[in-house]
C-alpha cells in the first residue's frame, strides 16, 4: 500500500489492545511513522515493533498527559472502549473521549478514526453499543474530521467475541441456546477491519465530510445459531443445540463465565450486544473501499483456526487492560498459549520498593498472610502424596534469590522492586506459577499484580483446576488484599518514623 502525502505522522491509542496491537505493524510496514498512546509503557515488552515506534505515556482520562502525545501528529487512531458493567462506565467513556477530541482540536490534527460498533439507532440497543456511538459523537465535538467506522462481531484469533463462540462450541456437546441465538449479524474478519482502517488515512476529505460513518461488516449474514453450526462442522464436533426462550441473559452469562477465559462483565457485555441485530444497511464501503474485498464467514474461521492451532495469535483481547479504565480489574482468568491464568491486581498505596519487600517477605514462619491454614492443608495432601510437603520453609526470613526454596515452591525469577515469580514443586497434574509484579503508578503508588498460572496435564490437569478454582479464588482474593494491606501499613509506619513487622 501507497503511504498517503498528506498524512504521515500517525497517533495509536489501544496499542496494547486487540485491534491496536495488529494495526500497528501494518501502519509502519506501509511507511508511517507511529507513535502510540499508553497507560503503562512497560506492557509493550515483547512487541516486535517496539523499536519502530514512539512511545508516550498518557491516559486519555487524564487531559494533562494527551497534550505531549498529540504534537506533531497528522492522524489519530481512537481504539478505546470499556467493557465494564458499573453504572458509571459510559460517562468514562465520554469522559475519555471528551478529552481527546478536545487535545486533538488543540493540535490541529487533521483526522480522527475511531472503530465503534454496528446496531441501528432507534432499535433499543444495549448499553455497551450506545456507549460506542456516544463516543463517536463525543469525538466528532472536536470539530476534526471524524471517520468512524461500525462493524459487527469481529472473526479473529485472539478476538473477544470469538473466543466466547469457540469455547462454548468446543465445551458444550449440548448447547442451551437463549431467544437471540436466532439475531441477524454480519461478522467480520479482523484482517478486513485492518485494512478498511488503514485504508481510511487516503479517503479523500470530502468523501469523509459526505460520509463520516460507515458501516463495515463480512460477505455473509447469519445468525449465532448459524456461526456456531459452521464452527462445529469445520472443527468436526456433532453439537446438539436447543432453544431455551426463558434462559436470560445473566444465566448465559453464568454459563460463558464457567466455559469461557472470559471474565464475567466482558462476557455479559458481549451478550448483551448479540441481543441486537447487527447488520450493515447501506452500501458506503464498498463504494469508498473498492479495493477492500470482505471475506466470508467461512474463510474467516478457518484463518482464525489455523493461527489458533500453530500458535501464531498476534494479539489477543485479554492483552488489553480494559481499554480506558482508570480504575484497575480486580480478576481477570483467561486462557494463553495453552496456559491457565487468573490475575488479580490491586492499587497499593505505597511505593513499589515497599510492596516489593512484603510479597518477597511471603512464607516461611510469617506464613501466606490469609487463610494461612489452608496453605498449610494443601502442604500436609501433597506429603502424603509424596511430595515435598510444607515444610521446607526459606533460606532467610526477608530475602530471596534465585533458586532459593520457599515452602513448596521455588524461586524462579525475580527482579529487584518489580518481580516475583514461584515455581510451585508440589505434586500437581502439570506445571504451575505464582507470579507478583509491583508497577510504579503516579503520586508514589504501585499497582500490585498477581497472577497464577497452569499448565493442565491432560484432562486430569483440567479437572485439577476447576475442582480447586473455588479455593482459588478465595486464598488468592485474600492474598493479593492483605500484600496490599501490609504494604500500605509499613509505607505509613516508614513515613511516621516508627518501625513494625
Amino acid at each position: 500500500m501507497e503511504m498517503a502525502g498528506a498524512y504521515k505522522n500517525v497517533l495509536v491509542t489501544g496499542a496494547t489492545g486487540y485491534v491496536g496491537g495488529r494495526l500497528v505493524p501494518l501502519l509502519l510496514d506501509s511507511g508511517f511513522h507511529v507513535r502510540v498512546l499508553v497507560r503503562d509503557p512497560d506492557r509493550l515488552q515483547g512487541r516486535s515493533w517496539l523499536p519502530r515506534v514512539e512511545v508516550n505515556c498518557g491516559d486519555v482520562l487524564r487531559s494533562d498527559t494527551l497534550k505531549t502525545a498529540m504534537q506533531g501528529m497528522d492522524v489519530a487512531y481512537y481504539l478505546i472502549h470499556s467493557m465494564g458493567l458499573d453504572s458509571d462506565f459510559s460517562e468514562r467513556d465520554r469522559v475519555a473521549a471528551l478529552n481527546f477530541s478536545n487535545a486533538a482540536h488543540q493540535a490541529r490534527l487533521k483526522r480522527l478514526i475511531y472503530l465503534g460498533g454496528l446496531g441501528e439507532e432507534c432499535t433499543d440497543l444495549s448499553v455497551h453499543l450506545r456507549s460506542r456511538h456516544e463516543v463517536g459523537q463525543m469525538l466528532r465535538q472536536s470539530g476534526i474530521p471524524v471517520l468512524e467506522f461500525r462493524s459487527a462481531i469481529i472473526i479473529g484469533s485472539g478476538s473477544a467475541s470469538f473466543e466466547l463462540m469457540r469455547y462454548v462450541t468446543e465445551g458444550m456437546p449440548i448447547i442451551l441456546c437463549p431467544r437471540w441465538v436466532e439475531t441477524r449479524i454480519q461478522p467480520i474478519s479482523v484482517r478486513n477491519v485492518l485494512d478498511y482502517l488503514i485504508a481510511a488515512l487516503n479517503l479523500s476529505d470530502e468523501d469523509l465530510a459526505s460520509y463520516p460513518i460507515i458501516e463495515i461488516g463480512g460477505a455473509d449474514v447469519l445468525t449465532y445459531r448459524d456461526m456456531m453450526e459452521e464452527y462445529a462442522r469445520v472443527r468436526g464436533l456433532r453439537r446438539l443445540m436447543i432453544k431455551v426462550p426463558f434462559l436470560t441473559t445473566r444465566m448465559v452469562a453464568a454459563i460463558v463465565h464457567w466455559l469461557t477465559p472470559l471474565p464475567k462483565p466482558l462476557g455479559m457485555a458481549l451478550i448483551q450486544g448479540l441481543c441486537n441485530e447487527v447488520i450493515v444497511r447501506g452500501d458506503m464501503a464498498r463504494l469508498l473501499f473498492p479495493q477492500i474485498q470482505p471475506r466470508d464467514y467461512h474463510t474467516s474461521l478457518e484463518r482464525a483456526l489455523v493461527r489458533i492451532f500453530s500458535n501464531q495469535v498476534e494479539t489477543t483481547w485479554s492483552d488489553s487492560l480494559t481499554t480506558v479504565l482508570g480504575d484497575v480489574i480486580p480478576v481477570t482468568f483467561s486462557t494463553k498459549e495453552g496456559l491457565l491464568f487468573e490475575r488479580r491486581q490491586r492499587m497499593v498505596a505505597a511505593n513499589p520498593h515497599i510492596v516489593f519487600n512484603t510479597f518477597v517477605g511471603l512464607g516461611g514462619r510469617r506464613g501466606w498472610l490469609y487463610l494461612n491454614w489452608i496453605w498449610w492443608l494443601r502442604g500436609v495432601i501433597d506429603r502424603l502424596a509424596g511430595g515435598v510437603g510444607f515444610r521446607r520453609g526459606r533460606r532467610h526470613p526477608n530475602e530471596l534469590r534465585a533458586g532459593d526454596v520457599l515452602d513448596f515452591w521455588r524461586v524462579e525469577a525475580i527482579e529487584s522492586d518489580r518481580l516475583l515469580r514461584l515455581r510451585a514443586e508440589m505434586k500437581v497434574p502439570g506445571l504451575a506459577w505464582l507470579q507478583f509484579e509491583a508497577h510504579p503508578q503516579p503520586n508514589d503508588q504501585t499497582l500490585l499484580v498477581q497472577t497464577a498460572y497452569f499448565e493442565p496435564r491432560g484432562f486430569f490437569g483440567l479437572l485439577y483446576w476447576y475442582a480447586l478454582y473455588p479455593i482459588h479464588t478465595v486464598a488468592f482474593d485474600g492474598l493479593v488484599r492483605e500484600v496490599g494491606r501490609r504494604a500500605e501499613r509499613a509505607q505509613f509506619l516508614e513515613a511516621s518514623g516508627a518501625s513494625g513487622d
